[in-house]
Protein backbone atom coordinates (compact mmCIF):
# COMPACT_ATOMS: atom_id res chain seq x y z
CA UNK A 1 0.00 0.00 0.00
CA UNK A 2 1.31 3.64 -0.71
CA UNK A 3 1.64 5.86 1.87
CA UNK A 4 -0.44 8.71 -0.36
CA UNK A 5 -4.26 7.53 -0.78
CA UNK A 6 -5.91 8.75 -3.88
CA UNK A 7 -9.33 6.74 -3.31
CA UNK A 8 -11.80 7.83 -5.90
CA UNK A 9 -8.82 9.42 -8.34
CA UNK A 10 -9.81 8.87 -11.62
CA UNK A 11 -6.62 8.16 -13.85
CA UNK A 12 -6.46 7.70 -17.53
CA UNK A 13 -3.84 5.25 -18.76
CA UNK A 14 -3.57 6.38 -22.88
CA UNK A 15 -2.35 3.66 -24.67
CA UNK A 16 -2.42 1.51 -28.27
CA UNK A 17 -0.97 -2.03 -30.19
CA UNK A 18 2.23 -1.66 -29.20
CA UNK A 19 2.62 -0.85 -25.50
CA UNK A 20 5.52 -1.87 -23.34
CA UNK A 21 3.79 -4.23 -20.92
CA UNK A 22 5.00 -3.48 -18.03
CA UNK A 23 4.87 0.26 -17.81
CA UNK A 24 1.19 -0.10 -18.17
CA UNK A 25 0.57 -2.89 -15.75
CA UNK A 26 3.21 -1.89 -12.91
CA UNK A 27 1.54 2.23 -12.47
CA UNK A 28 -1.71 0.94 -13.18
CA UNK A 29 -1.71 -1.73 -9.84
CA UNK A 30 0.41 1.21 -8.20
CA UNK A 31 -3.04 3.00 -8.43
CA UNK A 32 -5.31 0.65 -7.65
CA UNK A 33 -3.13 -0.44 -4.77
CA UNK A 34 -3.38 3.38 -3.50
CA UNK A 35 -7.18 3.24 -4.06
CA UNK A 36 -7.74 5.13 -7.60
CA UNK A 37 -9.70 3.47 -10.68
CA UNK A 38 -7.76 3.67 -13.71
CA UNK A 39 -9.20 3.67 -17.09
CA UNK A 40 -7.55 2.23 -20.25
CA UNK A 41 -8.09 4.89 -23.07
CA UNK A 42 -7.10 3.56 -26.95
CA UNK A 43 -7.62 4.99 -30.65
CA UNK A 44 -10.29 3.02 -30.17
CA UNK A 45 -12.16 0.54 -27.46
CA UNK A 46 -11.44 -3.25 -27.88
CA UNK A 47 -8.17 -5.12 -27.07
CA UNK A 48 -4.92 -3.49 -27.26
CA UNK A 49 -1.59 -5.60 -27.99
CA UNK A 50 0.75 -5.45 -25.15
CA UNK A 51 4.65 -6.42 -26.01
CA UNK A 52 7.41 -7.42 -23.56
CA UNK A 53 10.45 -6.12 -25.28
CA UNK A 54 9.86 -7.29 -29.50
CA UNK A 55 7.98 -10.14 -28.27
CA UNK A 56 3.71 -10.19 -27.89
CA UNK A 57 2.43 -10.30 -24.80
CA UNK A 58 -0.92 -9.60 -23.19
CA UNK A 59 -3.91 -8.25 -24.43
CA UNK A 60 -5.75 -5.68 -22.49
CA UNK A 61 -9.37 -4.37 -22.85
CA UNK A 62 -9.64 -0.43 -23.92
CA UNK A 63 -13.15 0.65 -22.20
CA UNK A 64 -12.43 4.50 -23.70
CA UNK A 65 -12.00 5.67 -27.36
CA UNK A 66 -9.53 8.91 -27.14
CA UNK A 67 -11.83 10.60 -29.38
CA UNK A 68 -14.80 10.17 -26.51
CA UNK A 69 -12.67 10.72 -23.54
CA UNK A 70 -12.20 14.47 -21.77
CA UNK A 71 -9.74 15.45 -19.65
CA UNK A 72 -12.42 16.77 -16.75
CA UNK A 73 -13.76 13.56 -16.23
CA UNK A 74 -10.17 12.57 -14.70
CA UNK A 75 -7.58 13.61 -12.05
CA UNK A 76 -4.30 12.43 -13.56
CA UNK A 77 -2.95 10.88 -17.06
CA UNK A 78 -0.18 7.91 -17.21
CA UNK A 79 1.19 7.68 -20.91
CA UNK A 80 3.17 4.31 -20.67
CA UNK A 81 5.84 3.50 -23.45
CA UNK A 82 6.98 1.25 -25.84
CA UNK A 83 8.61 2.16 -29.00
CA UNK A 84 5.08 1.28 -31.17
CA UNK A 85 2.63 2.36 -29.00
CA UNK A 86 4.29 5.91 -28.48
CA UNK A 87 4.95 6.33 -31.95
CA UNK A 88 1.45 6.06 -33.03
CA UNK A 89 0.03 7.69 -30.69
CA UNK A 90 1.97 10.86 -31.75
CA UNK A 91 0.29 11.27 -34.94
CA UNK A 92 -3.40 10.92 -33.12
CA UNK A 93 -4.83 14.14 -33.23
CA UNK A 94 -7.03 13.36 -30.87
CA UNK A 95 -4.23 11.50 -28.11
CA UNK A 96 -2.70 14.93 -28.58
CA UNK A 97 -5.69 16.87 -27.86
CA UNK A 98 -6.58 14.70 -24.90
CA UNK A 99 -2.78 14.80 -23.17
CA UNK A 100 -2.74 18.41 -23.68
CA UNK A 101 -6.20 18.85 -21.86
CA UNK A 102 -4.10 17.82 -18.64
CA UNK A 103 -1.44 20.46 -18.79
CA UNK A 104 -3.98 23.02 -19.55
CA UNK A 105 -6.46 21.75 -16.18
CA UNK A 106 -3.25 21.66 -13.99
CA UNK A 107 -3.31 18.31 -13.68
CA UNK A 108 -0.79 15.78 -13.43
CA UNK A 109 0.90 13.29 -16.17
CA UNK A 110 2.87 10.69 -15.60
CA UNK A 111 5.18 9.32 -18.78
CA UNK A 112 7.68 6.72 -19.33
CA UNK A 113 10.35 5.25 -21.52
CA UNK A 114 9.31 6.37 -25.03
CA UNK A 115 5.94 8.02 -23.72
CA UNK A 116 7.44 12.09 -24.05
CA UNK A 117 7.55 11.45 -27.52
CA UNK A 118 3.64 12.78 -27.12
CA UNK A 119 3.97 15.45 -25.34
CA UNK A 120 6.54 16.91 -27.70
CA UNK A 121 3.33 16.59 -30.41
CA UNK A 122 0.97 17.90 -28.13
CA UNK A 123 3.30 21.10 -27.73
CA UNK A 124 3.76 20.84 -23.92
CA UNK A 125 7.47 20.01 -23.43
CA UNK A 126 9.25 23.19 -23.76
CA UNK A 127 10.92 24.37 -20.72
CA UNK A 128 10.25 21.23 -18.93
CA UNK A 129 12.44 18.72 -16.99
CA UNK A 130 12.40 15.45 -17.90
CA UNK A 131 13.71 12.21 -18.65
CA UNK A 132 12.65 9.24 -21.41
CA UNK A 133 14.26 6.37 -22.21
CA UNK A 134 17.96 7.41 -23.79
CA UNK A 135 16.82 7.78 -27.88
CA UNK A 136 14.45 10.25 -27.11
CA UNK A 137 17.21 13.25 -25.67
CA UNK A 138 17.59 15.00 -28.45
CA UNK A 139 14.08 15.42 -29.74
CA UNK A 140 13.40 16.42 -26.62
CA UNK A 141 15.99 18.40 -26.62
CA UNK A 142 15.17 20.21 -29.66
CA UNK A 143 11.39 20.83 -28.40
CA UNK A 144 12.93 22.79 -25.64
CA UNK A 145 12.58 20.31 -22.80
CA UNK A 146 15.21 20.20 -19.79
CA UNK A 147 16.41 16.65 -20.82
CA UNK A 148 18.56 14.60 -17.81
CA UNK A 149 19.69 11.36 -17.41
CA UNK A 150 17.81 10.23 -14.17
CA UNK A 151 15.85 7.61 -12.53
CA UNK A 152 12.82 9.98 -12.08
CA UNK A 153 12.35 13.64 -13.15
CA UNK A 154 9.14 15.73 -11.53
CA UNK A 155 8.77 18.93 -12.35
CA UNK A 156 5.34 20.60 -11.06
CA UNK A 157 3.21 17.84 -11.64
CA UNK A 158 4.80 16.35 -14.74
CA UNK A 159 6.52 12.71 -13.80
CA UNK A 160 9.21 11.22 -16.47
CA UNK A 161 11.30 8.24 -16.32
CA UNK A 162 13.50 6.49 -18.26
CA UNK A 163 12.39 2.55 -18.48
CA UNK A 164 11.23 -0.26 -16.51
CA UNK A 165 13.67 -0.71 -14.52
CA UNK A 166 12.93 3.01 -12.75
CA UNK A 167 9.11 2.15 -12.51
CA UNK A 168 9.53 2.14 -8.44
CA UNK A 169 10.35 5.22 -8.72
CA UNK A 170 8.04 6.07 -11.29
CA UNK A 171 4.78 4.76 -9.65
CA UNK A 172 5.98 6.24 -6.18
CA UNK A 173 6.44 9.57 -7.44
CA UNK A 174 3.12 9.22 -9.94
CA UNK A 175 0.66 8.53 -6.77
CA UNK A 176 2.60 11.25 -4.92
CA UNK A 177 1.44 13.48 -7.69
CA UNK A 178 -2.06 12.96 -8.14
CA UNK A 179 -2.49 12.75 -4.31
CA UNK A 180 -1.31 16.33 -4.50
CA UNK A 181 -3.68 17.03 -7.36
CA UNK A 182 -3.49 20.29 -9.34
CA UNK A 183 -0.80 22.05 -9.76
CA UNK A 184 -0.40 25.94 -11.11
CA UNK A 185 3.25 25.50 -13.24
CA UNK A 186 1.29 22.25 -14.79
CA UNK A 187 0.38 24.10 -18.21
CA UNK A 188 0.47 23.76 -21.49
Amino acid sequence: MSEHNITGKKVAFLLTDGVEQVELTSPWQAVKDAGGEPTLVAPSTGKVQGYNGTEPGDTFDATLAVADANASDFDALVIPGGVVNSDHLRVDKDAQNFARSFFEQHKPVASICHGPWLLIEAGVIKGRNVTSYHTLQTDLKNAGANWTDEEVVVDQGLVTSRNPDDLPAFNAKLVEEISEGQHAGQTA
